[in-house]
């Protein structure tokens, strides 16, 4: 499902075409216009969000390559960084070292001294922009770090599609027919329809991303379900 077939197809789902809204700004600037567009795209970016933080998909993995800096201690995050997969050092033989993730305290406690120099070990979440290494950087290390970010949106994709609306679309759009339907203060027993078949939905999805991405036959064996 691409963009604007799961544009069109809330609105008829909820048989509204949010033609939008307009008030007074609080501060006394004037008036401010909330369009339709603005209106459905915030469900479904509300509904993206939910999922990428309900299941771990392969999509919102990424990794970046690049280097410490000699003799300063803060790696700088990349700008849509949400969370750690793994953090290495490669070496110029091209073999991985992964560092060990810890916490502040410990990167200060376990290296108190920031002149002590050596390949580092260990790494911690220092704030929303950085991390602490430890040891403190003796050279410029080439290094790998694999995160979790989301991708982007299907409403902001110049092809207007996403991993999600084309492999997984019932999930996107149960997820936006929720948000619209709370934002217009439905009827309670309509919502509870979409939050069962949301449910249903992800639930599929979650069986795909937490569990058949992570194995194979091979290693795991074929899905058996005991005979009756």
């Amino acid at each position: 499902m691409d963009y604007s077939t799961l544009f069109e197809t809330i609105k008829g789902y909820v048989e509204n075409d949010f033609p939008g809204t307009t008030w007074t700004d609080t501060a006394g600037t004037g008036t401010v216009t909330f369009t339709q567009k603005e209106q459905i795209d915030t469900f479904i970016k509300q509904a993206e969000q939910r999922i990428y933080n309900t299941v771990q998909l392969p999509a919102l993995r990424k990794s970046v390559t690049g280097n410490c800096t000699i003799n300063n201690k803060y790696l700088a995050m990349p700008s849509d960084w949400l969370s750690m997969f793994s953090l290495a050092i490669i070496r110029a033989d091209d073999t991985q070292e992964y560092l060990l993730n810890k916490d502040v305290e410990f990167i200060r406690s376990a290296f108190p001294d920031p002149n002590d120099k050596g390949e580092p070990t260990h790494y911690a979440i220092f704030d929303n922009n950085t991390m602490i290494l430890g040891p403190t950087p003796d050279a410029s290390y080439n290094m790998e770090m694999h995160y979790y970010a989301y991708p982007t949106s299907i409403v902001d994709a110049p092809s207007g599609t996403t991993w999600l609306g084309d492999r997984f679309d019932s999930a996107l759009l149960y997820g936006s027919l929720l948000e619209a339907y709370t934002f217009m203060k439905g009827e309670s027993d309509v919502i509870t329809v979409y939050k069962a078949r949301y449910d249903e939905a992800l639930a599929l999805l979650k069986a795909l991303g937490d569990g058949k991405d992570r194995q194979d036959t091979y290693r795991s064996g074929q899905v058996r379900y005991p005979v009756t």
